[in-house]
């Protein structure tokens, strides 16, 4: 497909890299005062599996395990998230989920994001892109997920 992929994925890192920056910067709540970017990702992250090891993390945030685990070091300090233990395969294998602090947290994080992503493409963006960018990432995350990586 000539270079029309490339230029996509060039422009998607783009966007994840220095989107991510604007937003932090642009975001004046306190909840993003309290927790990092990379925190936040992980409670993200946690709230997806449902219930995740930290080795699982680390292979999701892309990072090495002693990042991970100062990260769940801090999340358990302030009580969003707990360890469970695996209910059959290996009983010694500690899983972490979301307390209900922590699924507050998250929501009120996500809406946080999502009004002010809100107000950023509703002055640049009309309502026939956002349906074919939808149509397009629902796509993608099929493909993905069919490809067996999750």
């Amino acid at each position: 497909m000539d270079g029309r992929i490339k230029e996509a994925v060039d422009l998607f890192q783009e966007v994840m890299l220095y989107g991510t920056e604007r937003v932090i910067k642009a975001i004046d709540d306190p909840l993003w005062k309290e927790f990092s970017p990379e925190q936040m990702q992980m409670l993200k992250l946690i709230s997806k599996e449902k219930r995740v090891t930290s080795s699982r993390l680390a292979v999701l945030q892309a990072v090495h395990k002693s990042a991970i685990s100062s990260r769940i070091k801090k999340l358990l300090q302030k009580e969003v998230i707990r360890f469970v233990q695996a209910e059959q395969q290996d009983r010694r294998e500690k899983l972490i989920e979301l307390t209900e602090q922590g699924e507050k947290i998250l929501a009120q994080s996500d809406k946080v994001l999502t009004d002010y992503i809100e107000k950023l493409m509703s002055e640049h963006v009309n309502d026939e892109e956002i349906d074919q960018f939808l149509t397009i990432f629902r796509k993608l995350k099929d493909i993905i997920k069919t490809d067996g990586v999750s």
